[in-house]
Order: structure tokens, then C-alpha cells, then sequence
């Protein structure tokens, strides 16, 4: 009986030691061990990136503020610094860091396939994060951290006696479809007891231009949308941002699903920005900090720890951020700010410690 137990035990171990052995050769997207014990990641479209030696980066490229092309084929906005603090953290530098980048402007219906078939390797288009969006389910992206809290609005004439969206029934709304402004519409129409006559265009563009030459009363968009595209419309002061505001709209870069590799080093690029403002470092005094004494800042900077090479990144990749792009509340000044034709209230978007709700987890 006791030689039976023991070929059973042997058995029993035998069995246990080849699933062990399957689970690590079969793990999938997760690290297996390599020589010397070091661990081998996964392949990742970071790798990608860094053999072709350019960022793809999908933008919207209409929207003052966010994303915007000029005549002479320069980039800017708050959605554009995000491409190009990424684009410095993996290669490595802050300088001419546009010829690291390869813009691409995707409309609201081309943005998720451009991302899921790898036309893109980031999205950063005032891309609203929800359940169905993030879900494997779903569409399947990876939400980076939120770069604005925004909120959708409704802009009219003055002259169109519009106060509230109780006095829209009937009334024909402008809207981009393929989009959560879409779907928002209809939601509060319904709440509110109204029917509105939706006159849908497949981007931006062409439904301000509907909206300027009076195909529609009203036109629906994120509230900093519609401020920003006031400000291109012919005699922008005749018309009025309602109070209302129709639903919650967190916007922010997106990657594709189960690439952790990639997601993290957007998502702790990101964070990094408003960490820096936290710290007060700037554009200005990156280098100089560099020498500060505090521990947490060295850790930042990569003065000490291995927090950038833990990503795939250089250990001061926050420097090369920095000096590109400067810290977050650099970033928003500059696109829309109070010197800017926006004139955006940071509100939300400011530091939690100033009553807003930007706040990173510690570098650590």
C-alpha cells in the first residue's frame, strides 16, 4: 500500500510539473524568462515605433486649440503636444521632435479602425473615454489618462431666441455622427420631451459650415469644441454658448487593446505632465532640476531609479518631455488659455490641489 502511495505521489508530481511547464511556454502576451533570468517582453507596437523611427499619431486637425493644421502644414493644440511628449519620451530628444511624428487626420468614423488595423499607433483626437469604447466587447482600446474634462454644449444665435434646449423642439440640430454627441443628443431630447430634427455630417468641418450658412439652429459638439470653432465662424460674437451641458466628456489619447507595453508609456507620459506642473518644473527650469535634491524629483528625472527603463524608455525620458512640450499647465496655457482667442477657464482641468481633478499617482 505504501509502495502504491508513493508511485501515486510520483505521479501526482510528474503531472503537476509538465502544466506548470505548459503555462510558462503558452502564457501568450506575457513575459517568459530568458538567459540569465532576465525577462523577455512581448512584442509591441513601441517596437514598431522605434524601427521606424517615427510616430504615427491620429489627430482631428480642425479644432483650434486641440488639433489644428495651418496653411503651412504646422501642427498644433493640446491633442498635438500629447503626440509629441510621447514622440520625445521614446526617442529620446526634444529637439525637431515634429520630424519624429507622422500626423494623421482621421474623422469621427475613421479614428477606432485606424487604431484597431494599425494605421495609426496612437490616437490623440478629443476622444471621449467610455464603457463600450474601452470594452474588449466593445471597441477595444486602451484609454490613456484623461488630458481634459469637458462636457458637451449647444451653441446658437442670438437671434434664434434659443435659451435652453427645453426651447429646441422642432428645431434642427447640426451634429457629427458616428460620435457620443450623437447618441447624448438624443438622450436629453428624449429626457427633456422634445423631438429635434438631426442633420447629421460625417466631420466637424462640414457641419459648422451647414450650421454658418443656417441649415441648422443649433449645433451640439463638446462645449471647448464649439468655443473653439466660434472663433472661426463669420461674426463669431453673434453667437451664444448655452448653459446647458448635456453629458460628462473625459478626453484623452487611446491605444490599441493588449498592448501594455505601449499603453504604459503613453499613459505614464501623460501623468508625467501634470506631475511636473505639481512639481513646478517647466519648459524653462527642466535642466536646472535636475539637481534638485529631493528624492521624488530625482526619481522623476531619472537622476536616480530606473523608473523610464522599467517602461522601455531612457531614465530621464521626463526631461526629454519636458524640454519638448513643457509640463501640462504649460501645454493648456499655450493652446487654450487665457492668451489665447479660446480664453478657456482651466476649471476641471486644473491641478486636484487647486480644486481640479488633474492628479497622478506617484513616480515611484
Amino acid at each position: 500500500m505504501i509502495r502504491k502511495w508513493g508511485y501515486l505521489l510520483l505521479a501526482a508530481s510528474i503531472a503537476i510539473g509538465s502544466v506548470t511547464a505548459c503555462s510558462s511556454s503558452d502564457s501568450g502576451n506575457t513575459a517568459a524568462s530568458g538567459e540569465g533570468g532576465q525577462t523577455a517582453q512581448a512584442a509591441s507596437r513601441l517596437d514598431t515605433i522605434k524601427q521606424r523611427g517615427k510616430l504615427v499619431c491620429g489627430v482631428e486637425g480642425t479644432i483650434p486649440g486641440f488639433s489644428f493644421v495651418d496653411s503651412s502644414g504646422q501642427y498644433s493644440g493640446l491633442d498635438v503636444d500629447i503626440c509629441r511628449a510621447v514622440a520625445a519620451a521614446i526617442f529620446e530628444t526634444s529637439e525637431d521632435i515634429d520630424s519624429k511624428i507622422e500626423y494623421r487626420n482621421l474623422d469621427s468614423s475613421a479614428r477606432f479602425p485606424a487604431v484597431q488595423n494599425g494605421e495609426v499607433d496612437m490616437l490623440s483626437r478629443n476622444t471621449t473615454w467610455t464603457s463600450s469604447r474601452d470594452a474588449a466587447g466593445g471597441n477595444g482600446l486602451e484609454f490613456a489618462p484623461t488630458t481634459f474634462f469637458d462636457g458637451q454644449g449647444l451653441l446658437t444665435s442670438k437671434d434664434s431666441g434659443i435659451q435652453s434646449i427645453e426651447d429646441m423642439d422642432g428645431k434642427s440640430v447640426c451634429v457629427e455622427t458616428g460620435t457620443t454627441t450623437e447618441l447624448n443628443l438624443a438622450t436629453r431630447a428624449q429626457e427633456a420631451g422634445i423631438t429635434v430634427n438631426e442633420v447629421k455630417f460625417q466631420d466637424s468641418n462640414a457641419g459648422f459650415a451647414a450650421f454658418a450658412e443656417g441649415r441648422c439652429e443649433v449645433i451640439t459638439s463638446d462645449r471647448s469644441q464649439l468655443a473653439a470653432k466660434r472663433t472661426g465662424l463669420p461674426n463669431p460674437e453673434n453667437y451664444v454658448l448655452l448653459d446647458d451641458v448635456l453629458s460628462k466628456e473625459p478626453l484623452g489619447p487611446v491605444t490599441v487593446n493588449n498592448d501594455s507595453r505601449m499603453f504604459d508609456v503613453v499613459k505614464w507620459v501623460t501623468y508625467g505632465l501634470i506631475q511636473a506642473e505639481e512639481f513646478g518644473i517647466t519648459q524653462a527650469n527642466v535642466q536646472q532640476k535636475t539637481q534638485d535634491p529631493s528624492p521624488d524629483v530625482q526619481n522623476f528625472l531619472g537622476t536616480q531609479g530606473d523608473l523610464g527603463t522599467q517602461l522601455g524608455l531612457p531614465k530621464n525620458f521626463m526631461v526629454n518631455v519636458i524640454a519638448a512640450v513643457g509640463n501640462y499647465g504649460e501645454v493648456y496655457e499655450r493652446n487654450m488659455g487665457s492668451g489665447t482667442e479660446l480664453k478657456l477657464d482651466r476649471g476641471l482641468n486644473n491641478l486636484w490641489s487647486n480644486g481640479g481633478l488633474m492628479y497622478s499617482p506617484p513616480f515611484r
